[in-house]
């Protein structure tokens, strides 16, 4: 097995003192007696890769560390936003039940090594007989960990397809939390970039090491799932930890001020983990996710004066203080009034309709990241937000804040949704025997 960052092992003695090609005979000796995907499991985890772990909201040392892949919960969730992001949406075209599980347990494995910093193969990019493509891609060979972190979601179609088949014996499992999202005002939704039945989050504090990830998930399902659409990711646009600043998005302002973080433990149990009880067992210690491809229309928000965006906002451009405040983290007075009898904060401005206090005091724990693809042919960056919120119940959480926004938000004329997709992100694996979704399939 390949260690990327520190290639004594690509070349030399193995780890046990034999030579190199004798390692590689006993690698090709498994390879070829077909071994199965639980074994690769338990292979993996004796050499070292299924490192535990449950609290997933401790940042390792360094930006370059590895974050452990077991816990109570997935990480990738309440792990410190990394820098970077890969996200793709999966459509499964198998109707074989046994090779998606087959493909599912594949994947841990290989998620396993590649956010311990390792190849997403037993052999490797470079140890393997020339005449055979190599088990992993090679572009992230040199590199650290990097804080890698693989997300895992299961979509609605997953469960019953857009025909109403159940192409695999789940459609009674499908939590009612996974109910489909409606339509909201001034959606502009592209069915080409929505949806899907699997998705996978990558975050790293390297891009390519998440592009890496992502690369290699897709090469190993080939045949099984294929690529819907995907996604990158840079510049984080909210904060999941106290430890970290608040980023800003596009627009140049603070976003994710009043974001769920990894400390707030009593609200993380009441908003972001589905709790027994809430629906099928399969579920509980998971959450729920949102994403959502909003294109921002920059240029015109760059010809806004500065007074009239701070008040489509709510807050200052600068500290990020709510409009009659003076520091970031100081309450909004919804109350209050100026001079003109009129509110502070306008009752349209974003950070009113948005705010926990304005919704029955539902969170969401927000984890989204800026985007730029190019321009759209008329002289315009096509640029924007990718949001990404995890919740423990999005009929209670995100659908009606999103309503709230989408009919009153002021922000709307800078706006347009054109992706949108809600998946169930299981709890996470436990032990070296378990894998993405066994609770679920079995």
């Amino acid at each position: 097995m390949t260690t990327r960052a520190g290639g004594g092992t690509m070349s030399g003695p193995g780890t046990d003192g034999a030579p190199r090609g004798s390692r590689l005979s006993r690698r090709r000796a498994i390879t070829m007696a077909g071994i199965g995907v639980a074994g690769v499991a338990g292979v993996a985890a004796g050499a070292g890769v299924l490192t535990g772990g449950g609290d997933h909201a401790v940042a390792t040392d360094r930006a370059a560390g590895a974050v452990p892949f077991l816990g109570e919960h997935q990480a990738g969730i309440t792990t410190p936003a990394q820098d970077r992001l890969h996200f793709v949406a999966f459509d499964v075209i198998t109707k074989d039940r046994a090779r998606l599980v087959a493909l599912l347990q594949e994947w841990t494995a290989a998620a396993a090594r590649m956010t311990a910093g390792r190849d997403a193969g037993l052999i490797g990019a470079v140890d393997g007989v020339p005449e055979a493509p190599p088990d992993d891609t090679g572009e992230a060979l040199g590199l650290p960990p990097s804080q890698l972190t693989l997300t895992i979601g299961f979509g609605p179609t997953l469960f019953r397809d857009a025909e109403g088949r159940d192409r695999f014996g789940i459609a009674d499992r499908r939590p009612a939390a996974l109910a489909d999202l409606p339509h909201f005002a001034g959606d502009a939704l592209r069915p080409e970039l929505s949806g899907g039945d699997i998705c996978v989050q990558a975050c790293a504090n390297d891009p390519q090491v998440a592009v890496h990830a992502i690369r290699n998930l897709a090469r190993i399902g080939m045949g099984v799932v294929s690529v819907r659409w995907s996604q990158l990711g840079f510049g984080r646009t909210s904060s999941t930890s106290r430890d970290q600043a608040t980023p800003r998005n596009l627009f140049g302002f603070k976003d994710g001020t009043a974001n769920l973080k990894a400390e707030d433990a009593d609200l993380l149990r009441e908003q972001l983990w589905a709790q027994p009880g809430d629906g099928p067992d399969w579920m509980t210690g998971g959450s729920y996710l949102v994403t959502r491809k909003i294109r921002m229309l920059i240029e015109t928000w760059d010809r806004s004066p500065l007074a009239e965006q701070e008040q489509i906002v709510g807050r200052t451009k600068g500290r990020g203080a709510p409009l009659g405040g003076t520091g970031e983290f100081d309450q909004p007075d919804f109350a209050a009034r100026g001079d003109d009898g009129q509110p502070v904060i306008a009752e349209t401005a974003h950070v009113r309709l948005a705010h926990p206090g304005q919704n029955g005091g539902a969170h969401l724990l927000r984890r989204g990241y800026n985007f730029v693809d190019g321009s759209d042919g008329l002289g315009r960056l096509d640029a924007g937000l990718f949001f990404i919120a995890y919740q423990r119940d999005p009929r209670r959480q995100f659908v009606p804040i999103q309503t709230r926004l989408a009919r009153h938000d002021a922000m709307n004329e800078y706006l347009r949704h054109v992706s949108s997709a809600l998946f169930a992100c299981p709890p996470g694996v436990r032990d070296p025997a378990d894998w993405w979704g066994r609770a679920l399939f079995s």
